[in-house]
């Protein structure tokens, strides 16, 4: 029995039994020392950690890279038995930064500080890392600092970035590609934040720009970044926004299942 086993055994012979057959949430900074070590790892061996950024986005919520990884860990979560870890809020910034209550920090930072975090959940039992990332950008010091975690310690670490693994979803429910700012996103801040969606601010397609080929611009000239010509425009439609953001978080849980699956048949 491990220093911590043996701390954990003697706060349960004290204050009585907690945790796992009381817990009363799912997220990370609610729980007590002593239910956090009864759950990890006996009855709870994933963390969703989401991670986002502060970037205009159209007539949605400058948090909006926030707002969806949060809400979509919230309700994977039961699904696959997870905890949640308190969200990475800044982000690596590309070319919006002039937009005010826009700001990201450098690509390195930000790799160390995921890894840091990684680390810091793995050294704490917790055996499958999932992060659910909300902003492109992140992405590649994401995959980095995952990397780094799955090299160094026993735990494995799956990043997913929910806008991409869902194209089909866009397509199928507004009939087209999605984009920045766009039918995607703000179809998901619509299903779960209608509040934060300003459909009154929206001028039509004066206020896009298609993603340039050839061509880059800093700062880009709109903060609603359509991923095709012509396709993506901002779709207000509630009841297409629920059954979007319903279908993410149904391939989500499927993706993370299968992944957790087969890690295990592997013995991985």
């Amino acid at each position: 029995m491990n220093a911590g086993s043996v701390l954990i055994a003697l706060a349960v012979a004290t204050f009585g039994a907690t945790g796992a057959n009381a817990q009363t949430s799912r997220l990370l900074e609610e729980l007590n020392w002593i239910e956090v070590g009864q759950l990890v790892p006996d009855s709870t061996q994933t963390v969703l950690l989401p991670a986002g950024i502060l970037e205009a986005h159209g007539v949605i919520n400058n948090g909006a890279d926030i707002t969806a990884p949060v809400e979509l860990s919230a309700r994977l979560a039961p699904r696959v038995n997870a905890l949640i870890a308190p969200v990475i809020p800044y982000g690596v910034q590309g070319s919006l930064g002039e937009y005010p209550g826009t700001f990201g920090i450098r690509a390195e930072t930000y790799e160390e500080y995921a890894y840091e975090t990684m680390r810091g959940l793995a050294a704490n039992g917790f055996i499958n890392i999932v992060v659910v990332n909300g902003h492109g950008p992140n992405g590649t010091p994401l995959r980095a600092a995952a990397q780094r975690v799955w090299e160094e310690t026993e735990s494995r670490v799956l990043v997913l970035e929910w806008w991409s693994m869902t194209a089909d979803l866009v397509a199928s429910i507004y009939g087209s590609s999605g984009g920045h700012a766009g039918n995607n996103e703000t179809g998901a801040i619509l299903a779960v934040r209608p509040d934060l969606v300003h459909s009154e601010w929206y001028s039509g397609e004066a206020m896009t720009t298609p993603r340039g080929v050839g061509w880059s611009a800093f700062p880009f000239p709109s903060t609603i970044l359509l991923y095709e010509a012509g396709e993506g425009y901002p779709d207000f439609d509630p009841e297409k926004a629920r059954r979007y953001f319903d279908g993410v978080v149904d391939r989500m849980a499927t993706v993370i299942t299968d992944v957790l699956q087969k890690w295990d048949r592997g013995g991985r």
